[in-house]
């Protein structure tokens, strides 16, 4: 005989909102209070070294263009004729320099061809480093 019915038994449940609560408490404690400390307590000494900074850089070959397509390739002024013989002047212009870089200064009228046209005498010449040079609102060329 059952007396008691049929009652359906709820299994317990474990709130975990206010575990949270606390943790997060806990954790905000711990950021609050952690004092964060550089490595103040070591007192290095480092040794001197008397040699110079070593200041190699890649050869650069300055390329102007100005607004009517005229190069000026390190201060000489190149006549266009073809890109064989603007890549012959790059590669003389770069000397025996071990990749050097090719700065295209060209100027903000100058037809996109003229700077198509030192590009590929670069690829021509071997040369792949190649650098634009621009100036900011100020004037300072970068």
């Amino acid at each position: 005989m059952n007396l008691r019915g049929a009652r359906v038994r709820d299994d317990p449940e474990i709130n975990f909102i206010p575990l949270i609560d606390v943790l997060l408490v806990i954790l905000i404690f711990l950021m609050v209070t952690t004092t964060y400390q550089r490595f103040a307590e070591l007192q290095i000494t480092l040794p001197e070294a008397d040699a110079d900074p070593s200041k190699e850089r890649p050869r650069e070959v300055n390329v102007g263009i100005d607004a009517q397509g005229r190069y000026v390739i390190d201060k000489t002024v190149f006549t266009w004729t073809n890109a064989a013989a603007l890549a012959d002047e790059l590669r003389r212009s770069a000397g025996q320099a071990k990749d050097p870089v090719i700065i295209i200064s060209a100027d903000a009228s100058a037809t996109h061809q003229s700077v198509v046209n030192v590009m590929e005498a670069a690829r021509m010449a071997g040369l792949v480093h190649i650098t634009f040079a621009t100036q900011s609102s100020g004037g300072a060329k970068k």
